[in-house]
């Protein structure tokens, strides 16, 4: 017998996309709670379950036992009663170029929070995309995403075992989740004021690609950011082969600011800012428009999380019992996330508008 009645989803909801099926996965699981979503992605040129989403289904129901109904390539709805969850080494290959990045943000939540009086530590192996145009890339989960969950507690690794571009993906990436432990006296997340700039580290990576597109994006990109006025001692960069079949190059701008506040102790925080190189682009190109989104983020606001990780922010903050941050962007995938936890979790998220680059987001418990 479930736990809960079923939870009624119109998957068309807000953004109407991939992350309501995630984060309804991650969430059913994480309170035991049985979903129906329907009218999945309606609004996308191609509707229902796409290889990837369908994954997200069975990997989800693998690690928590589910009962799943109507899930199949194409479908534009399904149910998911999920069971006891069960910590271990799971191995999941999508079979396309799909996401892995969005496959490991469904299972994570509730793998963080899985056998937690044990310590049972789980590993996740996933086969497909590793550097992907519309989900974060696996540079991005281990120099921003990790990083930020590392400050609530939470303790995760994430290595690039293979690198894996569209459209032959066959990248992989394995991931090592150590349940969290709720501690005592923790003081709820704030990240609020921005401080110094403490470094741009500057990185360029190429597979089976001539390596010379590496340092011409490189060089691009800290010309321009040096002409902007940022002091060129403190950029860094960093180039180098990637391990894997097909081709790709991705590169990414690591912004690392001083987070200011009233504990005289010194706390850093780190936006991470990707692009993926394109055939009809030069890498001179490619390297200027990094430029350009890191100097959207350093002159043009002092929030100190930028879009992407404000989206993914949000269900860590509110399982791990709240805080705030300032946002430079809350997009409409952010503000669909919010109202879905809200719908599983006696939470409530808080978007106040300061400026038109700034959004003060509280999590409250």
């Amino acid at each position: 017998m479930p736990k809960h009645k079923p939870l009624k989803i119109d998957g068309s909801t807000g953004e109407g996309g991939g992350q309501i099926i995630r984060t309804a996965l991650s969430l059913s699981m994480l309170t035991g709670t049985p979903i129906e979503i329907t009218n999945i992605r309606a609004g996308r040129a191609k509707s229902g379950l796409m290889r990837q989403h369908l994954m997200c289904v069975q990997a989800s129901q693998q690690i928590s036992n589910a009962t799943v109904t109507g899930a199949h390539l194409g479908s534009m709805a399904f149910t998911f009663m999920p069971s006891a969850i069960k910590s271990g080494d799971y191995h999941f290959d999508i079979g396309s170029a799909g996401s892995t990045s969005l496959v490991l943000q469904t299972l994570l939540p509730t793998l963080l929070f899985a056998n937690t009086n044990t310590q049972t530590v789980s590993t996740v192996t996933i086969k497909g995309g590793t550097h992907n145009p519309l989900a974060p890339t696996t540079d991005f989960l281990q120099q921003a995403f990790v990083p930020a969950l590392g400050k609530l507690g939470m303790h995760v690794d994430i290595e690039c075992v293979q690198a894996g571009f569209a459209p032959i993906g066959s990248g992989m990436i394995k991931a090592t989740i150590t349940p969290f432990m709720r501690r005592a006296n923790t003081l709820p997340l704030q990240l609020t004021k921005r401080g110094e700039l403490i470094g741009i580290e500057l990185v360029a990576s190429v597979l089976n690609l001539e390596y010379d597109i590496c340092k011409r994006e490189l060089a691009s990109a800290k010309v321009s950011l040096v002409e902007a006025g940022i002091d060129k001692t403190l950029i860094t960069t960093k180039s180098f082969k990637l391990q894997g079949i097909g081709e790709g190059n991705s590169c990414y701008a690591q912004v690392t600011h001083e987070v200011s506040d009233t504990q005289n102790h010194k706390e850093y925080h780190s936006e991470v800012f990707t692009l993926l190189g394109e055939k009809r682009s030069s890498a001179e190109k490619i390297g200027c428009r990094l430029s350009g989104l890191v100097k959207r983020y350093v002159f043009n606001t002092d929030s100190l999380v930028d879009e992407y990780l404000t989206d993914q922010l949000l269900l860590p903050l509110a399982l791990a019992g709240g805080g705030e941050f300032t946002a430079r962007v809350v997009s409409k995938h952010a503000e669909t996330q919010a109202w879905l936890i809200q719908q599983f979790l006696p939470v409530e998220i808080k978007l106040t508008v300061i400026d038109e680059q700034k959004t003060l987001v509280q999590v409250v418990c």
